[in-house]
C-alpha cells in the first residue's frame, strides 16, 4: 500500500493560502509560517501530519499528496472542509 508524509499550513480564506505561498516562494521557511500562522495543531510541528495512507485523510488532501507533485515543492491553495491548505509532501513510498 503506497504512504506519505506531508505537511501542510491551514488557514481560513484562499487569499491567506495565497499569500503565505508568496512567502514561501520568496524564500520563507514553510515549517516557520505553519508554526505562525496554521490553525491546525500539528502547527507546532512546523505543519508535519507524519506517515499516512491513502484514504487517512479527506479526498482533496489525499490527491495532492498522492499525486505527482514533487517532493518539497509547496501546492497551490487546496479547499476542504477544514478551510485552504498549502501542502508540502516530505516522503512518499
Amino acid at each position: 500500500m503506497p504512504s506519505a508524509a506531508a505537511s501542510h499550513i491551514l488557514v481560513k480564506t484562499e487569499a491567506e493560502a495565497k499569500a503565505l505561498k508568496a512567502e514561501i516562494a520568496a524564500g520563507t521557511k514553510f515549517a516557520d509560517l505553519a508554526k505562525k500562522h496554521s490553525s491546525c495543531p500539528s502547527a507546532r510541528e512546523g505543519g508535519a501530519l507524519g506517515v499516512f495512507n491513502p484514504g487517512d485523510m479527506v479526498p482533496e488532501f489525499d490527491r495532492v499528496v498522492f499525486s505527482n507533485i514533487a517532493i518539497g515543492e509547496c501546492s497551490e491553495p487546496v479547499k476542504t472542509q477544514f478551510g485552504w491548505h498549502l501542502v508540502v509532501v516530505t516522503m512518499r513510498k
